[in-house]
C-alpha cells in the first residue's frame, strides 16, 4: 500500500495537539490501570519499550520511499507543537488506525527535509500511560475503558529551522505499519517561552483564596481540586521546587488535559511534601472567547497543556509540552530534588 508522506502543511489527523507513583495508594505498575479488553493492556505493555533494531533501516532510501517499502493504513496524530532547532526535542503522538482508534504497539520515528529527502531514524518512541489510578481519575480524564490509554514520545534532533516531514512506524503483529505526519522548527528563541535553565518568571497564580473558596472559577477540573491551589507562585518561588501546570481540562480542544492534571494529584501522594504542586487554569473566566490568563501570557503560552518543573533555586529544570504521561511527568520532577 503507499502512503503519501504529508509535506509542509500540518496533517488533519494533528487534531490532538492540545489548542488548547508511589504513595501507598499509587500503582507501581500504570500499566496495570489498563484496560484488559481487546488485548489492550498487553499491547500498551509491548509499546514501552521499543528496540531501534527492530525497525526498518534507512538504507539512503527517502522518507516517502520508506513510506512506500512499509506500507500504511493510519495516521499520526501529534501532540506536541513547539519544536526549536539545534537541540533534541520531544516529539509526541498518537496513533490512529483505519477505524479512527488508537493503535498501539512499538513504535518509532522517522524524519526528513521533506517526503523526497533522506530519512533519517529510527528515533525509539516509547508509550507512556495516561491512565492514574481510580482515586485520582477526574471526569474528564482517561478511564480505564478508554482506548486512548497512552502516549507515544521520541526524541529527535533537529539541526535547522523549517518544515519537516515525520513518520511514525508501529509494530503490529511484527509488521511495520507507516503512520504520516509534518511538524515547524523554529529557531532558538523565536517561542520566547522560558528555557531550561532560565530563571522562572513569578507571576501570582489562582490560589483558592484569591478565588474566595469559589473552585469552579479557577479550575474547570470536574470536580475541582484545592490541592493544587493552596498557594501562589509567588508565594514558594526560589523556597523550594514547584511543579507549575498550566490546563484546563474543560475546555482543552483535545483529549489530552485532563490527564495531566490527575497525574499531578497522583504524583503530589508521593512527592508533595518535597515540591510544590500548583495548576494553573488557562482562560479568563474560563471563556476562551476572553483571552489568556495573565500567567500564561507572562509565560509567552500559546498552547497547552505545559509543565514547568523548577529548582528550590527559582529556575527551570524540565518543561514538558502538550501530551504526556506519568512516566514523564515523574521523570521531570526528579529533576528539580
Amino acid at each position: 500500500m503507499r502512503v503519501r508522506v504529508a509535506g509542509v502543511a500540518l496533517a488533519a489527523a494533528a487534531a490532538l495537539v492540545a489548542g488548547c507513583g508511589g504513595g501507598s495508594g499509587v500503582s507501581k505498575d500504570p500499566v496495570s490501570q489498563v484496560s484488559t479488553g481487546g488485548g489492550l493492556q498487553e499491547k500498551v505493555r509491548a509499546a514501552l519499550t521499543p528496540s531501534a533494531d527492530r525497525f526498518p533501516a534507512t538504507g539512503g532510501k527517502s522518507l516517502q520511499a520508506l513510506a512506500n517499502q512499509i506500507g500504511g493504513g493510519s495516521q499520526m496524530g501529534l501532540a506536541s507543537s513547539v519544536f526549536v532547532s539545534g537541540r533534541d526535542n520531544r516529539l509526541a503522538f498518537g496513533v490512529i488506525d483505519r477505524n479512527a482508534g488508537f493503535l498501539y504497539g512499538p513504535t518509532a520515528v522517522y524524519v526528513a527535509r521533506s517526503p523526497e529527502s533522506p530519512a533519517k531514524g529510527p528515533y525509539p518512541a516509547p508509550a507512556d500511560v495516561l491512565v492514574t489510578d481510580v482515586p485520582y481519575r477526574s471526569k474528564q480524564a482517561a478511564t480505564e475503558s478508554d482506548p486512548f490509554a497512552a502516549i507515544y514520545a521520541a526524541t529527535v534532533p533537529f539541526k535547522r529551522p523549517g518544515n519537516y516531514s515525520v513518520m511514525a512506524v508501529s509494530l503490529v503483529d511484527g509488521k511495520p505499519i507507516a503512520a504520516p505526519g509534518s511538524i515547524s522548527v523554529l529557531a532558538p528563541g523565536r517561542d520566547r517561552i522560558p528555557e531550561v535553565g532560565d530563571k522562572a518568571p513569578s507571576v501570582e497564580t489562582d490560589t483558592v483564596a484569591s478565588a474566595r473558596g469559589d473552585l469552579t472559577a479557577i479550575d474547570t477540573r470536574q470536580p475541582p481540586s484545592p490541592d493544587l491551589h493552596r498557594k501562589s507562585l509567588t508565594e514558594v518561588l526560589g523556597k523550594k521546587p514547584v511543579a507549575l501546570l498550566f490546563a484546563t481540562p474543560q475546555l482543552c480542544q483535545s483529549r489530552v488535559c485532563g490527564p495531566v492534571v490527575d497525574e499531578a494529584l497522583q504524583l503530589k501522594t508521593k512527592y508533595g511534601d518535597r515540591i510544590e504542586f500548583i495548576h494553573q487554569e488557562v482562560y479568563k473566566d474560563n471563556n476562551p472567547s476572553k483571552g489568556l490568563r495573565e500567567p500564561l501570557l507572562r509565560y509567552h503560552l500559546a498552547t497547552e497543556p505545559w509543565l514547568f518543573v523548577i529548582d528550590k533555586e527559582g529556575r527551570i529544570t524540565a518543561r514538558l509540552e502538550g501530551s504526556f504521561g506519568l512516566a514523564a511527568f515523574e521523570r521531570a520532577l526528579k529533576t528539580a530534588l
